[in-house]
């Protein structure tokens, strides 16, 4: 049975959304790498199941380019989000992810709130193979008494971020870094490593190389984690603007609930079926 899709993108990291209903959808990884590619495929960053879900309005299926499944997608809640309030004509919904459940209400014709829950700190949660404060792990990239990277923060926000804060984003070795970091030994789960550039109280410059996706132009959970561990560190506020390659995302880290909402745009590409 061939499966129609909705490409949609949320600040240019994309994502091809299939409605799974009463019928599974469980593609194989070697299925979704095919889709994937950007050359003979669809192309996407991130394929996307819209399932039933008991406890809430829909649940959020995600397998990266690479075919592996995981946890959470800022972005994709976004777009998913959309999809359902304009198919309700509603102005608010709720998520279930494997990362957890998630809010989000309705920003304007084409962009969405998201309330991503709060971040998760401990070492355990991120996790870590072993005890750290997250606030600024031992890790370092480079000569020991040099080193070109140095004590990222580390963010749980239903998936694992790792962040290095640099003085210059667009001289960051993100393509090189990104993917020996990923799949370092401290990450037994893998991580999406952030790298930011802090510009001002409020806006900070972040380019991040996602978990089996590489290097996106925009990632939802990633600017989160990044706005939370700068505030920690206390380079910035609780409301930040962060600038990703794709554009802005408004993100706030509420300081009564401890609750992070990030705002931004969605945006319907084309529909199809899978080949």
């Amino acid at each position: 049975m061939s499966r129609p899709f909705l490409k949609m993108n949320g600040l240019g990291n994309d994502f091809a959304v299939v409605q799974a209903g009463e019928t599974p959808f469980r593609p194989s990884p070697e299925q979704v790498r095919r889709w994937a590619d950007r050359a003979s495929g669809i192309g996407f960053d991130q394929m996307i199941a819209v399932e039933p879900s008991p406890g809430a309005d829909a649940f959020m299926r995600i397998w990266n380019a690479d075919g592996g499944e995981v946890e959470q997608c800022g972005n994709a809640a976004r777009c998913v989000a959309w999809l359902l309030m304009q198919a309700a004509g509603r102005d608010a919904v709720t998520l279930d992810t494997t990362g957890g459940p998630l809010s989000a209400a309705r920003a304007g014709p084409q962009a969405v709130t998201v309330d991503m829950g709060e971040p998760r700190l401990d070492w355990r949660d991120i996790p870590l193979s072993e005890p750290m404060d997250t606030r600024g792990i031992e890790l370092q990239v480079g000569p020991i008494d040099d080193p070109v990277l140095h004590t990222p923060g580390c963010v749980s926000m239903g998936n694992p971020h790792v962040v290095f804060f640099v003085p210059a984003v667009d001289a960051a070795p993100v393509r090189e870094v990104g993917p020996l970091v990923e799949h370092h030994l401290l990450f037994p789960e893998g991580v999406n490593v952030g790298f930011a550039e802090i510009l001002a109280r409020d806006r900070l410059r972040l380019r991040v190389w996602e978990r089996g996706a590489g290097e996106t132009r925009a990632c939802g959970t990633g600017a989160c984690a990044a706005a939370v561990a700068a505030h920690r560190r206390g380079l910035t506020d609780r409301a930040v603007t962060v600038e990703l390659p794709g554009g802005p995302l408004e993100i706030e880290w509420r300081g009564g609930d401890g609750h992070v909402l990030m705002t931004g745009p969605v945006e319907l590409e084309f529909a199809g079926t899978l080949p």
